[in-house]
């Protein structure tokens, strides 16, 4: 009788391949089972239906990734002034990202690309909404600090999506992490420096 811990991680390796080929919406349960030697039951024994299928591919990396987005932006009023000046804190917050990011790299091409249909499907918009939600105290604690001004919600929203996005792009366009990890280290400290000059603007 097989090992259901083989059994499972069989089923899990001839997942992310078929996502990846079709997507979350048309991969196919039956092709799944079928190529990791098991019957259709197998799957719904794991992982009770498809989303459970893709969550055990994708929900590890995935909350490792909000974690520590959590632990980095859950930043103390008193030090948000102080905050661009923080540059051994954004390595590590890059260094802490692009590690898991590509620790399972067919994993988050299949989050991102490959989900729709599923539970995850709008996982970048929730990315986005996680930095605003954690951004806007920040933001409102920095503008104490400048009588006459306040935040600017637009900017600030923006600025919540060009970073998602910036770790997105590198995820597209660079396959090796130690690039990656090079690459994204200016990208965070002009983000750092953008965010602090311009989510203010003076009052009307």
């Amino acid at each position: 009788m097989s090992n259901p811990n083989e059994s499972r991680a069989r089923l899990i390796a001839c997942a992310k391949k078929e996502f990846k080929e079709k997507g979350f919406a048309k991969a196919s349960l039956r092709k799944i089972s079928a190529d990791a030697g098991l019957t259709t039951g197998a799957v719904y024994f794991f992982f009770q239906d498809k989303n459970g299928l893709l969550s055990a591919i994708v929900e590890e990396p995935l909350e490792c990734i909000l974690a520590i987005l959590r632990t980095h932006l859950t930043v103390e009023p008193e030090a948000v002034m102080q905050y661009e000046q923080q540059d051994g804190d954004h390595d590590a917050l890059a260094a802490a990202l692009i590690g898991e990011m590509y620790r399972d790299y067919d994993a988050m091409m299949i989050l991102l690309h490959h989900a729709q249909g599923s539970a995850y499907e709008n996982i970048v918009d929730r990315l986005i909404s996680l930095l605003d939600d954690y951004y806007q105290p920040m933001a409102a604690q920095y503008a104490v600090r400048f009588p006459g001004r306040h935040v600017n919600q637009y900017m600030l929203h923006w600025f919540s999506h060009m970073q998602i996005n910036a770790f997105v792009h590198l995820l597209e366009h660079e396959p090796d992490k130690d690039q990656a990890l090079k690459k994204i280290k200016p990208v965070l400290d002009f983000m750092v420096k953008g965010w602090m000059a311009y989510i203010l603007e003076d009052d009307l």
